[in-house]
Protein backbone atom coordinates (compact mmCIF):
# COMPACT_ATOMS: atom_id res chain seq x y z
CA UNK A 1 0.00 0.00 0.00
CA UNK A 2 1.09 3.53 -1.00
CA UNK A 3 0.99 4.68 3.00
CA UNK A 4 2.46 1.87 4.27
CA UNK A 5 -0.78 1.33 5.96
CA UNK A 6 -1.69 -2.55 5.89
CA UNK A 7 -5.45 -3.33 5.21
CA UNK A 8 -5.80 -4.62 8.92
CA UNK A 9 -4.31 -1.22 10.03
CA UNK A 10 -7.26 0.62 7.85
CA UNK A 11 -10.11 -1.28 9.28
CA UNK A 12 -9.14 -1.07 13.07
CA UNK A 13 -9.40 2.75 12.20
CA UNK A 14 -12.43 2.21 9.95
CA UNK A 15 -13.93 0.16 12.93
CA UNK A 16 -12.70 3.35 15.78
CA UNK A 17 -14.35 5.76 13.11
CA UNK A 18 -17.97 3.77 12.75
CA UNK A 19 -17.71 3.45 16.53
CA UNK A 20 -17.66 7.99 16.83
CA UNK A 21 -20.04 8.26 14.57
CA UNK A 22 -22.73 5.58 15.68
CA UNK A 23 -22.09 7.48 19.65
CA UNK A 24 -22.70 10.38 18.50
CA UNK A 25 -26.11 9.09 16.53
CA UNK A 26 -24.79 10.04 13.16
CA UNK A 27 -26.07 6.75 11.12
CA UNK A 28 -26.88 9.15 8.49
CA UNK A 29 -22.95 10.42 7.83
CA UNK A 30 -22.08 6.79 8.52
CA UNK A 31 -24.59 5.72 5.64
CA UNK A 32 -22.97 8.51 3.07
CA UNK A 33 -19.55 7.67 4.12
CA UNK A 34 -19.93 4.19 3.25
CA UNK A 35 -22.32 4.29 0.47
CA UNK A 36 -25.95 2.72 -0.08
CA UNK A 37 -23.47 0.13 -2.66
CA UNK A 38 -21.14 -0.66 -0.34
CA UNK A 39 -23.57 -1.34 2.16
CA UNK A 40 -25.92 -3.60 0.23
CA UNK A 41 -21.65 -5.44 -0.84
CA UNK A 42 -21.43 -5.79 3.15
CA UNK A 43 -25.02 -7.23 3.21
CA UNK A 44 -24.24 -9.75 1.02
CA UNK A 45 -21.08 -10.52 2.55
CA UNK A 46 -22.68 -11.03 6.11
CA UNK A 47 -25.03 -13.28 4.75
CA UNK A 48 -23.00 -15.40 2.93
CA UNK A 49 -21.18 -16.18 6.01
CA UNK A 50 -24.82 -17.42 7.24
CA UNK A 51 -26.23 -19.14 4.22
CA UNK A 52 -25.87 -22.94 4.09
CA UNK A 53 -25.00 -24.55 0.72
CA UNK A 54 -27.99 -25.69 -1.75
CA UNK A 55 -27.12 -29.72 -3.13
CA UNK A 56 -29.44 -30.98 -6.00
CA UNK A 57 -29.11 -34.22 -6.13
CA UNK A 58 -28.99 -36.31 -9.57
CA UNK A 59 -32.90 -37.00 -8.82
CA UNK A 60 -33.70 -33.25 -8.44
CA UNK A 61 -33.98 -33.65 -4.96
CA UNK A 62 -32.90 -30.02 -2.82
CA UNK A 63 -31.16 -30.16 0.03
CA UNK A 64 -30.11 -27.21 2.20
CA UNK A 65 -26.29 -28.13 4.09
CA UNK A 66 -26.20 -26.65 7.13
CA UNK A 67 -25.62 -28.10 10.73
CA UNK A 68 -27.87 -30.64 9.88
CA UNK A 69 -28.90 -31.39 6.09
CA UNK A 70 -32.66 -30.74 5.23
CA UNK A 71 -34.74 -31.47 2.22
CA UNK A 72 -36.26 -28.38 0.25
CA UNK A 73 -39.33 -30.63 -0.93
CA UNK A 74 -40.97 -28.86 -3.85
CA UNK A 75 -42.85 -30.58 -7.13
CA UNK A 76 -41.61 -31.41 -10.23
CA UNK A 77 -42.84 -27.83 -11.78
CA UNK A 78 -41.49 -25.77 -8.81
CA UNK A 79 -38.37 -27.97 -9.16
CA UNK A 80 -38.41 -26.93 -12.30
CA UNK A 81 -39.45 -23.10 -12.37
CA UNK A 82 -36.28 -23.00 -9.53
CA UNK A 83 -34.05 -24.81 -11.81
CA UNK A 84 -34.21 -22.37 -14.15
CA UNK A 85 -33.63 -18.82 -12.55
CA UNK A 86 -30.81 -20.71 -11.08
CA UNK A 87 -29.39 -21.17 -14.15
CA UNK A 88 -29.92 -17.30 -14.72
CA UNK A 89 -27.85 -15.06 -12.24
CA UNK A 90 -28.84 -12.22 -14.44
CA UNK A 91 -32.23 -12.69 -14.03
CA UNK A 92 -35.29 -12.93 -15.90
CA UNK A 93 -38.44 -11.05 -16.72
CA UNK A 94 -41.39 -12.59 -16.42
CA UNK A 95 -43.14 -11.15 -19.42
CA UNK A 96 -40.35 -12.87 -21.63
CA UNK A 97 -40.52 -16.12 -19.68
CA UNK A 98 -41.44 -17.31 -23.47
CA UNK A 99 -38.08 -17.09 -24.50
CA UNK A 100 -36.97 -19.72 -21.93
CA UNK A 101 -39.91 -22.26 -23.16
CA UNK A 102 -38.04 -24.97 -24.51
CA UNK A 103 -34.97 -24.69 -21.73
CA UNK A 104 -37.90 -24.80 -19.11
CA UNK A 105 -39.42 -27.65 -20.52
CA UNK A 106 -36.18 -29.86 -20.70
CA UNK A 107 -35.98 -28.97 -16.67
CA UNK A 108 -39.61 -30.01 -16.50
CA UNK A 109 -39.05 -32.99 -18.58
CA UNK A 110 -36.28 -33.65 -16.52
CA UNK A 111 -37.49 -33.55 -13.07
CA UNK A 112 -40.86 -34.92 -13.60
CA UNK A 113 -39.79 -38.04 -15.69
CA UNK A 114 -43.36 -40.07 -14.76
CA UNK A 115 -45.65 -38.04 -15.41
CA UNK A 116 -47.54 -37.15 -18.80
CA UNK A 117 -45.51 -35.37 -21.20
CA UNK A 118 -48.78 -33.45 -22.92
CA UNK A 119 -49.83 -32.44 -19.30
CA UNK A 120 -45.89 -30.72 -19.27
CA UNK A 121 -46.09 -28.76 -22.54
CA UNK A 122 -49.34 -27.67 -21.02
CA UNK A 123 -48.06 -26.65 -17.74
CA UNK A 124 -44.95 -24.87 -19.38
CA UNK A 125 -47.23 -23.27 -21.53
CA UNK A 126 -49.38 -21.60 -19.16
CA UNK A 127 -45.96 -20.78 -16.86
CA UNK A 128 -44.90 -18.50 -20.14
CA UNK A 129 -48.16 -16.96 -20.59
CA UNK A 130 -47.64 -13.65 -19.56
CA UNK A 131 -51.15 -13.57 -19.04
CA UNK A 132 -51.56 -16.42 -16.96
CA UNK A 133 -50.95 -16.35 -13.23
CA UNK A 134 -49.29 -19.46 -13.21
CA UNK A 135 -45.40 -18.39 -12.26
CA UNK A 136 -46.43 -16.15 -10.01
CA UNK A 137 -48.00 -18.89 -8.10
CA UNK A 138 -45.40 -21.11 -8.60
CA UNK A 139 -42.82 -18.56 -7.09
CA UNK A 140 -45.24 -17.51 -4.48
CA UNK A 141 -45.11 -21.59 -3.48
CA UNK A 142 -41.12 -21.76 -3.99
CA UNK A 143 -41.08 -18.66 -1.21
CA UNK A 144 -43.30 -20.50 0.92
CA UNK A 145 -41.28 -23.47 1.40
CA UNK A 146 -38.47 -21.64 1.74
CA UNK A 147 -39.76 -19.83 4.96
CA UNK A 148 -40.53 -22.97 6.50
CA UNK A 149 -37.57 -23.76 6.55
CA UNK A 150 -35.85 -20.39 7.50
CA UNK A 151 -35.85 -16.54 8.65
CA UNK A 152 -36.96 -14.29 6.19
CA UNK A 153 -33.67 -12.48 5.79
CA UNK A 154 -31.89 -15.75 5.14
CA UNK A 155 -34.78 -17.08 2.45
CA UNK A 156 -34.31 -13.84 0.70
CA UNK A 157 -31.27 -15.38 -0.88
CA UNK A 158 -33.13 -18.56 -2.01
CA UNK A 159 -36.50 -17.19 -3.54
CA UNK A 160 -37.48 -15.94 -6.92
CA UNK A 161 -37.71 -12.21 -6.04
CA UNK A 162 -37.62 -9.05 -7.50
CA UNK A 163 -34.84 -7.07 -8.78
CA UNK A 164 -35.37 -3.71 -10.72
CA UNK A 165 -32.38 -2.80 -12.79
CA UNK A 166 -32.45 0.80 -14.66
CA UNK A 167 -32.08 0.73 -18.46
CA UNK A 168 -30.54 3.94 -20.54
CA UNK A 169 -30.60 4.03 -24.46
CA UNK A 170 -29.46 7.24 -25.73
CA UNK A 171 -29.84 10.63 -23.77
CA UNK A 172 -33.86 10.38 -23.40
CA UNK A 173 -35.05 7.23 -22.97
CA UNK A 174 -35.30 5.44 -19.78
CA UNK A 175 -36.98 1.97 -18.95
CA UNK A 176 -37.26 -0.59 -16.07
CA UNK A 177 -35.82 -4.10 -16.33
CA UNK A 178 -38.42 -5.80 -14.09
CA UNK A 179 -36.18 -9.05 -13.13
CA UNK A 180 -36.45 -12.03 -11.15
CA UNK A 181 -33.82 -13.51 -9.54
CA UNK A 182 -32.32 -16.09 -6.86
CA UNK A 183 -29.70 -13.99 -5.19
CA UNK A 184 -27.98 -17.22 -3.74
CA UNK A 185 -24.19 -17.00 -4.97
CA UNK A 186 -23.66 -19.49 -6.90
CA UNK A 187 -20.53 -21.40 -5.53
CA UNK A 188 -23.04 -22.32 -3.03
CA UNK A 189 -24.86 -24.12 -5.52
CA UNK A 190 -23.62 -27.72 -5.82
CA UNK A 191 -24.50 -31.12 -7.22
CA UNK A 192 -23.94 -34.32 -6.26
CA UNK A 193 -20.88 -35.04 -8.59
CA UNK A 194 -19.10 -32.09 -7.33
CA UNK A 195 -18.91 -33.28 -3.95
Amino acid sequence: MASGRTPEVIADEVARLVKELVAAGRNDLLLRAIGVHVLEELRKEAARRRLCRLLITRDYRFFLLGEQRREVELNPVHKAVYLLFLAHPEGIEFKRLSDFREELLGYYMATARLMDKEAIRESVDMLVDPLNNSINEKCSRIKKVFLELMDEYTASYYIISGHTQKRIAGSDRIWYERLKVITLPRELVVRDEEM
